[in-house]
């Protein structure tokens, strides 16, 4: 007997779904991006189905109940968020006289749109996020820098937005969109590859 094949609108509707179980805690935006890329490349719906397999059915109002991070701090040190921690809506950031690591790859996001509003003052501020993660960067920078570094891959649908300010004097600020392949490295070691070129190496 012949599997069923799946319709853009089944591909859609696994999306969606996915980005609510982001919301409520079950999927970091890595494992979203994973899956995503899986959704979207399913041929029939036996297929489309092993993607949340393991995933219950959604439910309206469905929270995780991991306490959200909304500030993180740095004076005159080196800190660094990272594993799995949960991402309000709206969080802060203070660097003041040092350097400030979030690794945002194994974050749960508390909604479909989030927003992290970061002030730097002679420090650094460094984000990691997943390639196909929609991040809209902005701000104001006075003496320093604010960019953007990795491959430039089209955001997935049904994405969650990263909305990201920095508000900068004397700072340097720097979103690296870091290859899924690339799970196992060091912050250092992923900008060192980023900085050589490496990620262009890679399929699309």
């Amino acid at each position: 007997m012949r599997e069923l094949r799946a319709a853009d609108a089944d591909r859609e509707l696994a999306v969606s779904s996915l980005r609510e179980h982001v919301a409520a805690g079950r999927l970091t935006l890595e494992e979203f991006s994973e899956r995503t890329d899986r959704a979207l490349a399913a041929i029939t719906l036996a297929e489309l189905d092993d993607v949340s397999r393991d995933l219950p059915a959604v439910v309206a109002g469905d929270r995780t109940g991991r306490r959200a991070k909304r500030f993180t701090g740095v004076v005159f040190g080196h800190a660094q968020r990272t594993g799995r921690w949960r991402l309000p809506r709206f969080s802060l950031a203070y660097v003041q006289f040092g350097d400030l690591d979030l690794d945002l790859r194994q974050a749960e996001l508390s909604g479909a749109v989030v927003s992290l509003t970061a002030f730097v003052v002679f420090g650094n501020i460094d984000l990691y996020v997943p390639e196909g993660v929609e991040v809209d960067l902005g701000g104001l920078t006075v003496f320093g820098h604010c960019r953007e570094s990795g491959r430039n891959v089209p955001p997935l649908p049904g994405t969650p937005l990263l909305r990201v300010k920095i508000f900068s004097l004397f700072g340097a600020a720097d979103v690296w969109r870091v290859p899924p392949s690339w799970a196992g490295r060091t912050f250092r070691e992923v900008i060192r590859s980023i900085r050589q070129g490496e990620h262009r190496d890679l399929p699309q």
